[in-house]
């Protein structure tokens, strides 16, 4: 599924193909699942000959700045992705939306299992669900006191506080399994019952995975060997990390969890 990393690339891909540009023309399928309360037909109208002026994203949402509202929004849901070309004979399969701009670039939400949505906002930052989403850990990291109260106020497992998305933005089950295996806490251990340090060291881990993430595109083959991400798929019990370290799995906060017991504590 795609997590911040993955959509932050989705973002930069749509503001190459569009920022700056005049949306031309727009082909829509009707699907009354993916197009969230608005007809494909209102939403084309809305978008054509408004001028791209800049893409948005907050978490795992992604919206599109026009010269007038409203303005469109995007989930990628589970298999989503946006798709830059030029000519129509590459337009992906399982497309949704496709966009022309006046000089003649295309951007297509493709979206195979129907999970993602695409939404009209006249102001994203106070409507759902953007409006209820915690901070950005790319863009709005809170400081070491601001994330330490904000951890301390929960009493949960830490990894279903960090999946949680009123608290940290666009952290799914990868980031999250990864972030506590290189701060070396338990996933399951309870937020009230971390020490500050512990606390401090999931603080720096989820900015530094994030970061090195989308400075990379979230091309997984360019993370570093050392990270869990590249041993914790399949649920195989004979599974070890780059170090030889045996991997667990548990299901906490409603996902399945990989985690390192001998590292983890």
């Amino acid at each position: 599924m795609p997590e911040l990393p993955e959509v932050e690339a989705g973002r930069k891909i749509a503001e190459r193909a569009l920022r700056g540009r005049t949306i031309a023309h727009v082909n829509t399928v009707q699907d009354t699942i993916v197009y969230h309360k608005i007809p494909p037909r209102k939403l084309a109208a809305a978008l054509t000959g408004r001028t791209v002026l800049a893409v948005h994203r907050k978490g795992k949402q992604l919206w599109f700045e026009l010269d007038r509202t409203p303005w469109p929004g995007f989930h990628f849901g589970m298999t989503g992705s946006f798709h830059a070309y030029d000519a129509e004979e590459d337009r992906p399969t399982f497309w949704k939306i496709e966009m022309l701009s006046t000089e003649g670039h295309r951007l297509a939400m493709v979206n195979k299992r129907r999970l993602g949505r695409i939404r009209l906002f006249d102001d994203p930052l106070r409507e759902e669900p953007v409006a209820s989403l915690g901070f950005d850990p790319l863009y709005e990291m809170r400081d070491a006191k601001k994330f330490a109260e904000s951890v301390f106020k929960r009493k949960v497992a830490i990894k279903a506080l960090l999946l949680d998305q009123s608290f940290a933005a666009g952290v799914g089950n990868w980031i999250a399994d990864e972030v506590l295996y290189q701060a070396r806490v338990a996933p399951q251990r309870r937020t009230d019952q971390l020490g500050k340090k512990e606390i401090g060291a999931i603080r720096s881990c989820l900015k530094r995975v994030i970061r090195r993430a989308v400075e990379v595109d979230a091309d997984a083959d360019r993370f570093p060997r050392t990270w869990l991400f590249h041993h914790r798929w399949g649920k195989k019990e004979s599974a070890v990390t780059a170090r030889g370290e045996k991997i667990r799995f548990a299901t906490i906060g409603g996902r399945t969890t990989a985690w390192v017991p001998e590292r983890q504590v």
